[in-house]
């Protein structure tokens, strides 16, 4: 599991990025970081129903948190309701 620097860091740059995607009314929750070091959001807005909501997630916040933090291998959208699959 990340510690919480890491997951500070991560938060911060994904408050950085979501002015983007409130532009076209659409935001991101944070969920967790799992044991793979997977970011886990969920799109929320007109992200959660946008037919381009994969390459936002892949291309822009990915890439975006790569950079930040290079410890990150992935970036996932889990719209699950019951995160204790996850172990959280």
């Amino acid at each position: 599991m990340a510690d919480q620097t890491l997951i500070d860091t991560v938060k911060e740059a994904l408050e950085m990025f979501r002015p983007q995607l409130q532009a076209d009314g659409g935001d991101m929750e944070f969920v967790c970081i799992d044991d793979d070091m997977k970011v886990h959001l969920n799109l929320t807005g007109a992200c959660g129903s946008c037919p381009m909501a994969l390459m936002t997630l892949k291309m822009g916040i990915e890439r975006y948190l790569k950079d930040a933090c290079p410890e990150i291998s992935e970036v996932v959208q889990d719209n699950a309701k019951n995160y204790d699959d996850l172990g959280f």
